[in-house]
């Protein structure tokens, strides 16, 4: 068998044959899935150099999955900024491996039914599960349906299996650190109104930090607000103007939160950092946006991707059954949005 045949079989051009052998550009990686599949179930190996049979030898198709629902992870996750800055470097570290990477979503509540039946149809070598708003039920429940599974940004230490997460614990505590080292003291706290595990892990973080040091945050001056909607918030507005004194910081479980604060102070005439600090945590893009902008908790979505990604392909490429978990450490990044207390 020659180029030629698999050409015609593929119904494309040899040149297409030949990009896709030397996992170059100039091909989608649909076609060139199709054409390696086909040389494969055809027994064909080109003659070119050993790091292209390599590369044609340990091709995977991957399947990255996300679970949604109204609250965390919603119909059009992938154009909310955190999700989509980590599936942009998720998508550029399947390539670098010379793999192809696939996208699917479905209800939460029927992951279990609709992965199965997805992976006996077109099954994958492994997935990289999006775990941010699934629970420890849910993610026991599909343990058995794929032998090679790593979950991202969620991680549940009591199962055993292969997570990459954000250290989220560590962050809240950064973030309580920080604001009392700027002399904060009446500090308060807006927290989700729906609770993963993330938001719980930030929030013991913090409450630490303040222990710490003796303080403590006053129920006034905890507050709910939707997590991923970018706007003011009445029911955080009508809060505040129950308040008789404003903290001097107010710590957010998220940068959606923290400028959905700031939007709110901003319609009441409250001076943003001047009158109260705001911190947020995620570092998502549109923290460098808003005025002031926001200080917060970097997640290095670069480093969970490239972790998790590296963590599939030892499982696929080095026949590795253990599970490991992974936690990604975070960091302040300081702007403007917070002012030392006087």
């Amino acid at each position: 068998m020659k180029i030629d045949d698999i050409a015609r079989l593929a119904g494309v051009s040899k040149s297409a044959v030949s990009l896709a052998f030397n996992n170059k550009p100039g091909v989608s990686e649909e076609t060139k899935e199709h054409i390696l599949k086909i040389a494969q179930e055809h027994g064909y190996k080109p003659r070119t150099m050993k790091s292209n049979k390599e590369f044609i030898k340990n091709h995977h198709v991957i399947r990255f999955v996300a679970c949604k629902n109204t609250d965390i992870v919603i119909e059009h996750y992938d154009s909310l900024p955190f999700f989509n800055e980590l599936i942009h470097h998720i998508t550029n570290q399947v390539k670098e491996h010379g793999n192809t990477l696939i996208f699917s979503s479905f209800d939460s509540h029927n992951l279990e039914e609709e992965l199965s039946a997805l992976e006996k149809d077109q099954p994958s070598s492994g997935v990289l599960l999006l775990g941010t708003n699934l629970t420890a039920e849910i993610i026991h429940s599909i343990q058995s349906i794929h032998a090679n599974i790593v979950i991202l940004d969620t991680c549940f230490e009591h199962i055993d299996a292969s997570f990459v997460s954000i250290n989220n614990y560590l962050g809240g505590y950064q973030a309580g650190q920080y604001l009392i080292q700027s002399g904060h003291k009446q500090i308060g706290y807006v927290q989700s109104s729906t609770r993963i595990l993330n938001f719980k892990k930030r929030k013991e973080g913090f409450m630490a930090a303040l222990e710490e040091q003796g303080l403590t945050i006053d129920d006034s001056l905890t507050f709910n607000m939707h997590p991923m909607l970018v706007m003011s918030q009445d029911s955080f507005k009508a809060a505040i103007q129950e308040l008789d004194e404003l903290p001097s910081a107010l710590f957010c479980e998220n940068d959606y939160m923290a400028i959905s604060a700031i939007k709110t102070f901003q319609e009441m005439n409250i001076r943003v950092p001047e009158q109260i600090s705001v911190m947020g945590f995620d570092n998502i893009h549109e923290a460098k946006v808003i005025s002031p902008e926001l200080t917060t908790i970097h997640v290095k979505k670069d480093v969970l991707a490239q972790t998790a990604v590296n963590l599939l392909m030892e499982k696929l490429n080095q026949n590795q059954e253990h599970h490991t978990q992974v936690l990604v450490n975070t960091e302040v990044i300081e702007r403007k949005s917070c002012l030392a207390s006087q």
